[in-house]
Order: C-alpha cells, then structure tokens, then sequence
C-alpha cells in the first residue's frame, strides 16, 4: 500500500466558481488531477484529501463533487478545509460516502497498518494574530490532540492531516507541532496555501516530523506520494 495526498481541489459544487479566475494554471485543473490520479493509484492505496474539497453550500451541493472524487481509484480520506461549507453533519456525510471513503473528525482511522488522524487546523499566533484567531486556534489544537489520542491507542504508525499549515510563516513551533512531535507521527501533509503563500511553504524533516505541503496548484496538480513505494 502506498499513501498519495492532494489538497484544496476546490470543485465547483453547483457554484459555478471557475477557477481558471485564479491564473491559466488552473484551467481544467480537475481533469489534470484524474488523469494523474489515474495513472498513479491502485485500488489498495490511500488518498488524503485534507480540505476544501467543494465551494458547494450544502452537502447536497456537494455531493457530485464527492462522486466524483470517490469514483476514482483507491481507498480516500476526507478532512475538512475551511471552505467546506458544506461539512456541517459528519453522520449524513459518512452515510453518503460509499465503502472504501471516509470522513475524520476528532478522530482516528486504521487502514493497512496506519493510523490516520487529522484536524481542520488554523492560523498560527505570529506578530500579526488577532485575539479571535487565538481563540479559533486553541479549540483546533484540542480537537487535533483529541484525533492524535484515538490514533495511538491503535498502535501503529501515524500519518496525521492538517488543512492549515501547523506552523506560521516565521515557522515557529506551535501547539500544532508540539502534538505532531509528541505523539510521534511520521508524516503530516497540510495544504491551505496557494499562490504567493507558496512560495515559503516548507515541506521537509522538522524534529523528526516529515511535512508535505500538497495544495494541488503547488504539486502541479499531480498527487503527491508521501510514504510507500515511489514515495517523494
């Protein structure tokens, strides 16, 4: 089993929002992604989508955007972004899901031998944060130790998603990263950063964490292999 990543599909969900609005590069980007994911990814593998998946309203908007994703190949792992909208009832979400798809919140996963766990994420106190950003911040590290607890009672390795990068653009150490360290997880994708905001993204070791940013116009709309064979 080999485990991909991709981040921040943002797919139109009924809103009819082109994303080409973003820069040519995103021209037909979702059909760049299937053909990549296509060639890359057999049924045993997994796939972390760790957000903003649709600009869909509801989950009803959604959910063509859901069939989609889940009609291709392998096993996938939802967790929602901050422009999930749509994400509101995690029961009704994981009763649309068919087989081999799932949804985390506040939770683990133990798939082939992993342990998946994750948390939305928010904005890392810096020079420059606000005290409701600290608020929001606080309850997400709660929420991600809450996973990573339910993922080391499995006893396996854990491959941890985050929406928002876990450290700030000084990439100093946060609550975020004191967890990931603590509870011992191997790999952590994020994604949330587009554009300008890509350029100083770090992907790499940090004190024995091994970060992958895989927003999608950031891997060039190609899936991103974080651990197995061909990993990158």
């Amino acid at each position: 089993m080999r485990v991909f990543a991709i981040g921040d599909l943002h797919l139109p969900g009924g809103q009819r929002k082109p994303m080409d609005v973003f820069g040519a590069h995103w021209e037909g980007h979702f059909d760049k992604i299937c053909a990549d994911w296509r060639k890359k990814v057999e049924d045993e593998d997994v796939v972390l989508l760790p957000g903003d998946i649709s600009w869909a309203m509801t989950l009803e908007e959604a959910a063509p955007d859901l069939a989609a994703v889940c009609a291709l190949p392998g096993r996938k792992i939802f967790l929602r972004g901050n422009h999930d909208y749509w994400w509101s009832s995690l029961t009704r979400l994981r009763a649309l899901l068919p087989a081999g798809n799932y949804a985390l919140q506040n939770d683990a996963l133990a798939l082939s031998g992993i342990a998946f766990a994750g948390s939305r994420g928010w904005t890392v106190p810096g020079p420059n944060s606000e005290a409701q950003d600290e608020k929001i911040y606080r309850r997400e590290v709660m929420r991600l130790e809450l996973s990573l607890q339910d993922a080391a009672k499995k006893r396996l390795p854990i491959v941890a998603m985050l929406h928002y990068p876990p450290f700030n653009e000084r990439r100093e150490d946060s609550g975020f990263t004191e967890l990931l360290e603590r509870f011992g997880v191997r790999h952590c994708v994020y994604g949330h950063l587009h554009a300008e905001g890509l350029r100083g993204a770090f992907s790499g070791e940090r004190k024995g964490v091994v970060y992958h940013q895989v927003s999608c116009d950031g891997t060039g709309f190609a899936l991103r292999c974080i651990c197995g064979e061909n990993a990158e």
